[in-house]
């Protein structure tokens, strides 16, 4: 029977807890420096990325269900907020899932995860567009 990912701690689990989500956005952050359709991305975050793949995959552990460190460091976020004053289009949106998808297929996750994942992710990215 494959896990039931979104309830309760199953999703956090299935990343490998903290440590898995902390490789996921370096991953993640390696391919935004890496791929040519990430330069505009990419050029929305600051020279260094550590402060960044910490906001990450903090934020992913609580959003899957596991400790909300994001809360406990930084204190409550809201994604589509905390991105407002960024020009966001489909062209943004699509390149910043790009690079989750290439990040995701690093890990050594079930394949079911990373599809469930992927598709979860792409409504807090939706969420955060602000143009088009």
């Amino acid at each position: 029977m494959l896990p039931t990912y979104g309830q309760g701690n199953s999703s956090f689990v299935a990343a490998g807890g903290e440590e898995g989500l902390r490789q996921l956005a370096h991953d993640f952050y390696h391919a935004m420096d890496t791929r040519a359709d990430a330069a505009v991305i990419r050029a929305m975050h600051p020279d260094f990325l550590d402060e960044s793949a910490d906001k990450l995959a903090r934020f992913l552990a609580g959003w899957l269900g596991g400790p909300s460190l994001y809360r406990e460091k930084y204190g409550p976020i809201s994604i589509p907020r905390a991105h407002g004053h960024l020009a966001i289009g489909f062209a943004e949106r699509d390149a910043w899932l790009a690079c989750m998808a290439q990040a995701l297929n690093q890990q050594d996750y079930a394949s079911e995860f990373k599809t469930y994942l992927l598709q979860a992710l792409s409504v807090p990215a939706e969420r955060c567009r602000t143009q088009d």
